[in-house]
């Protein structure tokens, strides 16, 4: 049976980030139904096996984390009924009270960006979720109605900045990364909070900066240490890419509190029995980094 959406929350995205990262930590689950996956977790390689698969990783993730993220790519493989799973995944992480952050790295210009963001950030959509991951390699103000949708939807929207690949430096460095953190950072700034409003904590707009990447060879100022809104920081590679979290703060500097700590491989391969004392453990470590 579909789980009943719970009802948009239409605060502002940086708002309930922040109650995230109070109730539960910083550590987000991905939702990566690779194929050895599925086949370690005794399910089928199909669109029934990835929605299986999301849906145990959601009950797990449940009041022991409070952010996952499922990666479109291992949902839309298996077309339309791709689709319909990853929409009960989605409708269950949202009827559980999970924050969503759909990893789909969407990227275009004009009206096309505009049905992208409709489909991801607009509530009541089937795919409706609280934050995108979104490219902006078609130049970073051709997202700007996405990110003035999610503000206004109180959703979120993650920039591509520098990312973990190893072919990523050749495109991202010469001041590329270092530029959408700017731009991000600026469209964030000129959003200040209505009078007599407490200020928001973070952005609705913030970056994936990869946690294996040299940050200051890609010219990336991590001094932030009093900005209000603060910049959101998806942060993939820990796990298995090597990353720990005890270099957090040695990582993103001033960026630090506003990480979002992304696991997903060394976490999945524990298995469906293991699933919840790996992730309550993993969500643990990650708090300590920040008590």
């Amino acid at each position: 049976m579909t789980a009943t959406p719970a009802p948009a929350d239409s605060r502002p995205f940086g708002a309930r980030l922040g109650d995230v990262f109070a109730e539960h930590g910083h550590l987000c689950v991905g939702i990566d139904p690779h194929e050895f996956l599925l086949r370690d977790w005794g399910l089928p390689v199909s669109a029934a096996g990835t929605r299986d698969f999301g849906l145990r990783v959601v009950d797990a993730a449940a009041g022991t984390v409070g952010i996952v993220k499922p990666q479109v790519a291992f949902f839309e493989r298996f077309g339309s009924a791709g689709y319909a799973a990853l929409e009960d995944v989605l409708a269950a992480a949202r009827a559980a009270g999970l924050l969503v952050i759909a990893d789909a790295k969407r990227g275009d210009i004009g009206t096309s960006v505009d049905a992208y963001a409709a489909a991801w950030l607009t509530p009541g959509s089937p795919l409706e979720s609280d934050a995108l991951t979104v490219s902006p390699y078609l130049g970073v103000g051709a997202l700007a109605s996405t990110f003035a949708l999610a503000a206004s939807a109180g959703k979120g929207a993650f920039v591509l900045s520098a990312t973990s690949n190893a072919d990523a430096a050749a495109v991202q460095r010469n001041g590329v990364a270092a530029g959408v953190l700017a731009a991000v950072r600026a469209w964030n700034a000129a959003r200040t909070a209505p009078d007599g409003a407490a200020p928001v904590p973070f952005g609705a707009v913030g970056v994936v900066l990869g946690a294996t990447v040299d940050l200051a060879a890609f010219g990336i100022d991590t001094d932030e240490e009093n900005a209000l809104p603060g910049t959101p920081v998806l942060a993939p590679g820990y796990g298995s890419q090597g990353a720990t979290f005890d270099t957090v703060h040695s990582t993103y500097g001033g960026l630090a509190r506003g990480t979002i700590l992304s696991e997903s491989r060394s976490i999945l391969s524990a298995g469906p029995d293991s699933l919840d004392r790996t992730l309550s453990r993993r969500a643990l470590e990650a708090r300590e980094v920040f008590a």
